[in-house]
């Protein structure tokens, strides 16, 4: 496992880390599998795990707890998230501090995080949405500051609406963030027009969500994919979004070199941008994350490679299942 700096807090991360989503959120999820998965990650250097509340109303980050107790004498890093008080996601243009992320609101959830991990602090408390002009109203700041002096965690992130990297620029050049959560995948490359060089600028780390483009990345999406009853993804893909996914995937399988599978070029693509610090993809299969880990080592793609994946940069536009 390779590592790489966490921006201006100055950790060492693994380039690859966990995302923690899929555990707690999705319906073909096992307990048991997730456990042994994450346990594997760490064995195989892997030390930045993300989560969330909203991960099964605070599931994931108890079993982020359990991995720590489970590992007293390794240095692994914690991110967790907070909801917006109006449990709206993503957030839109006219949502103010005072509906998501008003004072008491921030203090509560970072109360609860804790008390569901079983821990004492995190190393990064993010807020799980976010609109740059609520760099307007301070307080979202003024009570997080407030909790970071009492110790509860160490860094300030931000989590950015799914095409919408545009929307966190200012927030990055503020200087009140410390790292910010952005989809970045071979599809959304958006982020490397303002965001990545605004984070260079004020060294703000970047953690790449989403590497395989809900899932579409691996390869096997079909126009008959279906999911179970109540998961998420049936409400993401769409008949107007899988059939492009689809489509888009199929041409995407051409620029793969012999022997490259998909899922590496996906991943490998992320880790050529120096810019980022960690990518968190989710893993809740032992065989997953043997496959993901190993891509550190594989380092970048070769230039031509990737000057061959620009043209595949795909463009969208919100729409009201982009969630």
């Amino acid at each position: 496992m390779k590592y790489r700096r966490f921006g201006r807090m100055g950790w060492q991360v693994s380039e690859i880390g966990y995302g923690m989503w899929g555990m707690a959120g999705w319906m073909d999820s096992n307990d048991g599998d997730s456990k042994q998965a994450m346990q594997r990650a760490v064995d195989l250097g892997c030390n930045f795990f993300d989560t969330a509340w909203a991960y099964g109303d605070g599931k994931s980050e108890k079993m982020l707890g359990e991995l720590m107790r489970a590992n007293p004498s390794r240095r692994l890093y914690t991110a967790t998230k907070i909801p917006p008080k109006n449990l709206r996601w993503p957030s839109r243009r006219e949502y103010t501090v005072e509906d998501c992320y008003p004072p008491d609101h921030i203090e509560k959830y970072v109360e609860s995080s804790l008390k569901n991990a079983g821990l004492e602090s995190f190393d990064l408390m993010q807020l799980h949405v976010w609109e740059d002009p609520w760099l307007k109203d301070d307080r979202w700041h003024q009570s997080l500051e407030k909790l970071r002096r009492q110790g509860l965690f160490q860094g300030i992130g931000i989590s950015l609406n799914r095409w919408e990297s545009w929307n966190g620029v200012e927030a990055v050049r503020s200087g009140l963030v410390d790292a910010v959560q952005v989809i970045y995948n071979i599809f959304d490359q958006s982020g490397e027009d303002e965001l990545f060089p605004a984070c260079r600028e004020r060294d703000v780390a970047i953690i790449a969500r989403v590497p395989f483009d809900e899932g579409s990345l691996i390869g096997n999406l079909t126009l008959n994919s279906r999911w179970p009853q109540g998961d998420w993804r049936n409400t993401y893909f769409v008949p107007e979004n899988l059939k492009a996914t689809v489509e888009h995937v199929e041409r995407l399988k051409t620029a793969a070199p012999s022997g490259m599978t998909l899922p590496e070029m996906a991943l490998r693509f992320i880790l050529s941008h120096p810019s980022v610090s960690t990518v968190i993809p989710g893993m809740r299969k032992v065989h997953h994350v043997e496959m993901n880990m190993a891509v550190s080592e594989a380092g970048p793609l070769p230039g031509s490679l990737l000057h061959e994946l620009r043209r595949h940069r795909w463009d969208r536009a919100p729409t009201e299942w982009s969630q």
